[in-house]
């Protein structure tokens, strides 16, 4: 087994074990939102916002078992305004059929060598789940 297997399939693990199942006891359920680009489900809050977990971008790093990305979606086609757009916020990502999403991409770190921070992170990726949301949240014509 390769390094690139070994951290997917930890990454893996860690998200299925413990980030999913404190993210339910936080009020979030599955997604029935389909990623363009990632295979596993989402977790949600509301339909205006899907938390979505990379296991494979880094994987091939040395230190690829200690962080992921996450990646917030909101899986509607619309047109968001300029302030909203760029690295901080969302930027587009093809969906299909000549469709264009929004997105966002954070890195999360869960373990610092031999110290593990998965609560920290947890703390992390729904801090920034509500405040992307809560940007989203007062956009026109949005339900």
């Amino acid at each position: 087994m390769n390094i690139s297997q070994a951290n997917r399939i930890f990454r893996s693990s860690i998200i299925a074990g413990f980030f999913k199942p404190e993210l339910v006891r936080r009020d979030y359920k599955r997604s029935e939102s389909r990623h363009p680009v990632i295979p596993d489900p989402g977790m949600m809050q509301t339909s205006l916002l899907h938390v979505f977990f990379d296991i494979e971008t880094g994987a091939d790093y040395q230190d690829g078992d200690e962080w992921f990305v996450v990646e917030y979606l909101f899986p509607r086609e619309v047109r968001i305004p300029d302030p909203l757009k760029g690295p901080d916020h969302f930027t587009t990502i093809p969906a299909g059929d000549g469709r264009i999403l929004w997105h966002h991409r954070e890195m999360v770190r869960y373990k610092y060598g031999r110290s593990k921070k998965l609560s920290d992170a947890l703390d992390y990726i729904d801090a920034r789940y509500q405040d992307l949301h809560t940007l989203l949240a007062v956009l026109p014509d949005i339900d």
